[in-house]
């Protein structure tokens, strides 16, 4: 009976929680990276290359190979284009990507942690429950892409997400709640304008100088983040989390939307003009 009361009471608690802290995408917890599974390939880059050359051609004339599930961690695949291409559940922590095209491709639930992505193109690649930490992302090409990926301590300096899809994904919450999780990412100089980063997690993310300009930031997170000199014309910051946020001049924030319904907001913390 005691038993019975103690299950309810933790079930009534967990029902309390705000479902953006309720995210299960942290699956590092569980997973040892060290394992042949997660740090080894099955593959030489000749043969991945063979692969991709011998996919079939689409409508457009690309090819479009299929790698699902492959392990290809730690290889050097630079360069190369697998553009259209099935990556869904690969493993390709710790390759070097650098320069490599992913445009449109399938990357749902793969693993590229620690990975470079270097100038990498993923313009409009579905990236569905990726793992991407600390991933390298300087100056890639993510723009159209659909992405609920855990992009926690990730380098995107520069890189391209305008209309890019952050938002959370409100049809699938039997894992948590699947949405853009960039904790503590650097997005210096990147460009997310146009972007919907709805509930999109960006607590501790470096934003200067980045450009949000008519992003949907509706209820995301962005406590501890820094905005400095960021551009937020146009930006929707309703009901978003800006505790402790450094903002902003007051110039640069009036031409943002809804500023007004947003958690946590310090007017004092705004740098001055």
């Amino acid at each position: 009976m005691l038993f019975r009361l103690a299950f309810a009471l933790v079930s009534m608690a967990a029902l309390l929680v705000d479902p953006i802290d309720a995210v299960s995408q942290d699956m590092l917890g569980s997973v040892d990276l060290n394992s042949p599974e997660m740090s080894t390939s099955e593959m030489t880059r000749a043969e991945v290359e063979a692969l991709l050359k011998a996919a079939p051609q689409g409508p457009a004339g690309q090819r479009s190979a299929d790698l699902q599930g492959k392990r290809l961690s730690r290889l050097d695949l630079s360069g190369l284009d697998f553009s259209g291409s099935n990556l869904r559940l690969a493993k390709l922590n710790r390759a070097n990507l650098n320069g490599a095209r992913f445009d449109r491709a399938d990357l749902n639930q793969a693993w590229l942690i620690d990975a470079d992505l270097t100038a990498a193109s993923l313009a409009k690649a579905s990236l569905l429950g990726t793992q991407m930490q600390r991933a390298k992302l300087g100056g890639a090409d993510l723009n159209g892409a659909r992405i609920t990926a855990d992009l926690s301590g990730a380098s995107l300096i520069g890189a391209r997400l305008a209309g890019a899809d952050l938002s959370a994904d409100m049809r699938n919450q039997s894992m948590g709640l699947m949405r853009g999780v960039l904790k503590s990412a650097d997005l210096r100089n990147a460009d997310l304008s146009g972007a919907n980063l709805s509930r999109a997690d960006f607590e501790f993310a470096q934003l200067q100088n980045a450009n949000l300009a008519n992003c949907n930031l509706n209820r995301a997170s962005l406590a501890g983040a820094d905005l400095s000199n960021a551009n937020l014309a146009g930006a929707d910051f309703t009901e978003s989390d800006l505790a402790s946020a450094l903002l902003p001049s007051a110039a640069a924030l009036e031409k943002a939307r809804n500023l007004d319904k947003a958690r946590n907001l310090n007017l004092a913390r705004h740098p001055s003009e």
